[in-house]
């Protein structure tokens, strides 16, 4: 059973100072500086190649910047990633488990990973809480969409990690499935006083779950607040209207993070 170092609730669970990547001559991530707070959901929003993945990149590890420092959960990036891989896990709707296993080996298999020996007491634990009992020893490359989102998630769960980075995770499931997947996203949070941050391009459920929004363009973060202030301060009626307002060029923008 693995012991979790204690968390200091007031310490950001992330925090992101001049982080920049460059690719030949084209700057995917310019300067940016962000913290996301500790037992909050944040989503860090943008068009398309404002720099969103490749910011989540550099935050799993996965890739290296070029400039800038990653602390997460009190211990640098580049210097202590060993101490934090445990604490973290991600999941995207757009990276296939291998589709030849059932879901329980998948799950035993990325349990093993994580160090749960033996796994199967969270894999029940997750299968009651997820609905995935009627599905666990089927091929995971038969299953739907929602029910391949639903393991994804329960994969990600699996650590029980203190941040979740996430990639769309509502992405094409009809709606009841969705607005179900995010109460339980916000219910690990609220349970477990874990850090989520999120990229989604789904301004109704960006309103519904997140206590602070991050938007990205040209590899940069423009603006940043609380749904509800964002709204406000743009005008607008819906988080929408405010991304495309920004995205577009046409909106007024508040203050960067720092």
């Amino acid at each position: 059973m693995n012991v979790k170092p204690a968390k200091t609730k007031a310490e950001p669970a992330i925090e992101v100072n001049g982080l920049a990547k460059r690719f030949g001559d084209v700057r995917a991530v310019d300067n940016v500086s962000f913290t996301v707070a500790t037992g909050r959901i944040t989503g860090l929003l943008g068009g398309n190649g404002a720099g969103k993945t490749t910011t989540l990149a550099m935050i799993l590890g996965l890739i290296e910047p070029s400039d800038g420092s990653i602390t997460i959960l009190g211990h640098d990036l580049a210097r202590e990633r060993s101490r934090i891989a445990a604490r973290m896990n991600f999941e995207s709707p757009y990276v296939d488990m291998p589709l030849r296993l059932s879901v329980r080996q998948n799950l035993e298999i990325y349990g093993r990973l994580y160090g749960i020996n033996p796994p199967a007491g969270r894999i029940a634990v997750l299968a009651e809480q997820l609905d995935l009992g009627t599905f666990l020893d089927r091929e995971t490359g038969k299953l739907s969409a929602g029910q391949k989102t639903r393991v994804g998630l329960a994969k990600a769960l699996l650590n029980e990690p203190d941040v979740v980075l996430l990639d769309e995770p509502t992405a094409s499931l009809d709606p009841d499935t969705a607005h179900w997947v995010r109460g339980v996203l916000r219910d690990y949070c609220a349970d477990n006083q874990a850090t989520i941050l999120l990229a989604s391009h789904n301004m109704n459920e960006v309103e519904q779950i997140c206590h602070q929004v991050l938007i990205m363009k040209d590899g940069r973060i423009v603006d940043h607040g609380a749904p509800e202030q964002l709204i406000r301060r743009h005008g607008r009626k819906t988080m929408e209207e405010v991304f495309l307002d920004i995205v577009r060029g046409t909106g007024k923008l508040g203050t960067p993070a720092s």
